[in-house]
């Protein structure tokens, strides 16, 4: 059961969104209460899946994964069992950052993460154009990110 927010709980949701490691007598101080009671409401936030987990925010740049490109996935069919086993393989691809599943003149767009182009051909052609019910690619290589709030897949760190 989720509660319904109020205004401490958007100001803590905020706060750590901000900060992630901010600590409670900080976040306790910045929402106005007392250690406690903000400690309360940040656990049941989280245990209510309104915070689902915590991480650092990597530079990509600095990992050597200075290409970004988003890729239009047209499937042969869109129905549900190869929806599901590409879904399913497309999370398997570790420069695959972000995949979703879209409403409109594609099927899926997926945002992937690069060394350079000539790795992020290979992962085109060898791992992405080889996905189950794969009918045709559109590339779009970012030229400048201009916002982002992101993660980096483990497997290329």
């Amino acid at each position: 059961m989720r509660t319904e927010l109020d205004t401490i709980d958007r100001k803590i949701l905020r706060a750590l969104q901000a900060d992630g490691r901010i600590t409670v007598t900080e976040l306790a101080e910045a929402v106005n209460l007392s250690k406690t009671p903000c400690t309360e409401r940040m656990r049941r936030l989280e245990r209510e899946g309104y915070v689902s987990g915590y991480r650092a925010q990597l530079d990509p740049q600095m990992l050597g994964l200075s290409v970004t490109v988003f890729v239009q996935v047209v499937l042969e069919r869109t129905v549900t069992c190869v929806l599901d086993r590409f879904g399913k393989e497309v999370t398997r691809i570790p420069e695959v950052e972000a995949a979703h599943m879209i409403a409109g003149g594609f099927d899926y767009l997926l945002k992937v993460r690069a060394r350079d182009m000539a790795h992020y051909r290979k992962v085109l052609g060898d791992r992405i154009g080889m996905l189950p019910g794969v009918s045709q690619t559109h590339t779009f290589a970012v030229m400048e990110t201009v916002k982002e709030n992101a993660g980096i897949d483990p497997a290329l760190i």
